[in-house]
């Protein structure tokens, strides 16, 4: 099996750093537009350039945070025989994002003083040194990546088709998440005929980079089922 981490709104294949370092075979990917190349409009344009980048490759697993977590969701309805499971984290079938931050976001675009300051909050429960770089590549990537990604967000909807998905599936949550909170992955536990839910105690949108070793043994596990 080949691992695939894609990652969220404005973001990079840095934010698996914690992952990597377990998984030290696995893909990280970075969309393009963040900064380089023409970004992806929407979900299923991502899903369209990833299969590209994978050249078509078989029995992928691929796991996906929030924004990325949509696009796993969108691969498996898709291309399910290419894949051998999907984790998505923090992430859900619908991902609305509030006006007031789509609308706050465009006014960066021309004005991008406090953008860094707004991207630094969603980290504070990640350990400092990480975060800081986090935050350094955000200011180095400007706001309209993250505003662009937050818009294919925005209009990314599989609720009605959410129980087409057979692909194993393990979706991945903290308690704290208030963007994506365990509903939405608990949602995909109900309606999907193959999926099940790991939810970490204390953990926000940001888990997977704020209690790595716990949701690294829940991809073991999740790995350690498919093989068998």
């Amino acid at each position: 099996m080949k691992l695939v981490f894609v990652h969220g709104s404005g973001g990079s294949g840095l934010v698996w750093k914690y992952q990597l370092e377990r998984f030290p075979d696995a893909l990280a990917v970075t969309l393009p537009g963040h900064p380089d190349g023409k970004p992806c409009e929407s979900i299923e344009d991502a899903v369209r350039w990833l299969r590209e980048e994978l050249g078509g490759a078989k029995d992928v697993v691929l796991i996906g945070h929030s924004l990325g977590g949509g696009i796993a969701l969108q691969y498996a309805l898709d291309h399910p025989d290419e894949l051998a499971g999907i984790v998505p984290i923090g992430s859900g079938a619908r991902l609305r994002v509030h006006p007031a931050t789509l609308g706050a976001l465009e006014k960066m675009l021309d004005a991008p003083a406090g953008f860094s300051e707004m991207m630094g909050e969603s980290w504070t429960e990640v350990p400092s040194d990480f975060a800081e770089e986090l935050r350094a590549r955000a200011t180095e990537f400007g706001p309209r990546p993250f505003l662009n990604d937050l818009r294919a967000c925005d209009r990314f909807d599989i609720v009605d088709r959410i129980g087409e998905i057979a692909v194993p599936t393990l979706a991945i949550v903290g308690t704290k998440d208030v963007m994506t909170p365990p509903k939405y992955s608990e949602f995909l536990r109900d309606k999907m005929p193959n999926a099940s839910v790991e939810i970490i105690e204390g953990g926000t949108h940001f888990v997977f980079a704020e209690q790595p070793e716990l949701v690294n043994d829940a991809i073991d596990r999740f790995l350690a089922a498919l093989s068998s």
